[in-house]
């Protein structure tokens, strides 16, 4: 592989500053994760948006949550057709392996891949319509939540209620995984909905009905 290049320098500064502060303090930690495995607490299934940090909202330690990150936080319907699904593989291998006791769907505001299905649902974005568009063929999963936000009135309140919905269509396609499914039903796995607004800080979960603040200071968030 020739076309693999050096890190730049600073994010050699960056680790060399990780190694000798935060290794250095917790690698008692370290050495007893790598020696006996990891055993998360939760899975996060979050947006690949860079402003969007999923461990920093918990305050969490290494080795806490198990984490993937995929364009809008989206789980494909359940299916098993020998393709490849990083996402699916990922929902596998949390809830049948690891054992996961929590599923966590972590939408957010200003979500570019959001806005991207909205404007391909919307047809004005016909590039995104084709075969060979990674982009479009993945907010295709979304496409179910356009049709249950249409009916309002601006866009920019559409694609802010379609943020929520994808976390909702997320939900119920974990439910279609058999083994999701039977870990529910029998008690030893719950899944759970949040959206976050990155301005604000502000943090949001899905009752089954509508989107409800997690602290008391914030201001209720419906899904419409």
């Amino acid at each position: 592989m020739s076309n693999a290049s050096s890190l730049p320098p600073y994010l050699i500064q960056r680790y060399e500053t990780w190694k000798t502060k935060t290794f250095e303090e917790n690698k008692g930690r370290y050495k007893k994760l790598a020696k006996e495995g990891q055993h998360p607490q939760a899975m996060i299934i979050s947006c690949c948006d860079s402003r969007v940090h999923a461990t920093a909202i918990f305050g969490s330690e290494t080795g806490e949550f198990f984490i993937h990150r995929n364009i809008a936080n989206l789980v494909p319907p359940y299916n098993p057709d020998g393709d490849h699904h990083g996402t699916s593989a990922a929902v596998e291998y949390a809830v049948t392996v690891l054992e996961v006791p929590h599923i966590m769907v972590l939408g957010h505001s200003h979500c570019g891949g959001v806005n991207a299905c909205h404007k391909m649902c919307s047809g004005n974005a016909p590039e995104l319509e084709g075969k060979s568009s990674f982009i479009g063929q993945w907010m295709d999963i979304l496409r179910p939540g356009y049709e249950r936000v249409q009916h309002i009135e601006s866009s920019s309140n559409q694609i802010a209620a379609l943020e929520k919905e994808g976390v909702v269509i997320s939900l119920e396609n974990l439910m279609t995984f058999p083994f999701v499914k039977i870990a529910v039903e029998r008690g030893s796995l719950s899944l759970h909905g949040l959206w976050t607004d990155i301005g604000e800080g502000t943090l949001f979960a899905y009752d089954g009905i509508a989107f409800q603040p997690c602290l008391l200071y914030t201001s209720p968030s419906p899904r419409d």
